[in-house]
């Protein structure tokens, strides 16, 4: 693939990006184009750029980004804030719709994880978006989070986002805390493995996070707008066997979206465990939803007109 330098500018921010091109000499131009949001913790060189290779050589361009405060994008560090990462996702759309070489009628995000909460939080409020895939996703920040709890670490959680309200409120910023305090990946040993050995090699993964980023998880709720995406088509795909966002996420995202919609339970697979480009599962995936986007942008009605308050 060709990659080049794609900043851009959210809620004032610079935001640090890449474009990734199929290796063409711009045969394919303008490119049907992908933006891939992170999940918790993540990294445009984790899994962005990994779906980048991927879908590139399927003929998509990617757009892969860091959010505010992560890598060298500005912003405040330790705040990981879904509601403002769609904001961020909305930017990159804003830049990947006014780019000559991309193909602004044939825009689709992709999110993990977290980022998979997002995608759809961001497509709800977009019409310029095509088609979303949600994957291994977040639907609604208080089961999910509730999940990944035992009762004793549940309750200390809550406990700290309450007294962080009131230290907030005094000193002006939030206390910070080990991010796997707010995400117990102790309790899912495959994907507390993938995390150690693969994801800590990418500078800046691990660090502290806020409590009231914690505080504005447990408010987001992408199921609750989800229905919003239709008549633009929805994929949802999670791993059967996923311990750290349970496969309940997804049916209840899958339930509360209108069609078209599908649901695609991975068997056998994790959370995260076979997130490799030569991993079987991950190439059945990348085939599937270059498939998908394919359809969605054939077929898929045309963005409405944005309004004056869209």
């Amino acid at each position: 693939m060709i990659s080049r330098p794609f900043a851009f500018f959210s809620s004032g921010l610079r935001l640090d990006a890449d474009l990734h091109l199929p290796d063409d000499a711009g045969a394919g131009a303008p490119y049907p184009v992908i933006v891939p949001a992170s999940g918790f913790q993540g990294l445009k060189v984790i899994h962005p750029e990994r779906f980048a290779r991927a879908l590139t050589a399927r003929g998509f361009a990617v757009v892969a980004f860091d959010y505010r405060g992560f890598g060298l994008s500005e912003g405040e560090r330790g705040r990981l804030v879904p509601q403002e990462w769609a904001e961020d996702l909305r930017a990159a759309v804003d830049r990947a719709a006014a780019a000559e070489d991309l193909d602004s009628a044939r825009i689709g995000l992709l999110g993990w994880g977290m980022g998979g909460g997002v995608v759809v939080a961001e497509a709800a409020e977009d019409p310029r978006v095509r088609a979303v895939a949600a994957l291994n996703c977040v639907s609604d920040g208080i089961r999910s989070t509730r999940n990944m709890h035992d009762d004793s670490s549940w309750r200390s959680l809550l406990d700290g986002i309450v007294a962080d309200r009131g230290h907030r409120s005094k000193h002006g910023r939030s206390q910070i805390v080990s991010p796997w305090d707010i995400v117990r990946l102790d309790l899912d040993r495959r994907t507390d493995g993938y995390v150690g050995e693969e994801l800590y090699k990418a500078p800046g993964f691990g660090t502290g996070v806020t409590l009231e980023s914690a505080d504005m998880l447990l408010r987001f709720s992408p199921q609750s707008v989800v229905h919003r995406i239709a008549p633009r088509p929805l994929l949802i795909v999670h791993g059967a066997e996923n311990e750290l966002h349970r496969p309940d996420e997804a049916r209840a995202l899958y339930d509360n979206a209108r069609e078209p919609k599908r649901l695609r339970l991975l068997e056998g697979a994790g959370h995260t465990e076979w997130m490799f480009d030569d991993h079987p599962t991950f190439k059945e995936l990348a085939d599937e939803l270059a498939a998908f986007f394919h359809d969605a942008f054939a077929t898929a009605p045309a963005a409405a007109p944005l309004s004056a308050t869209a």
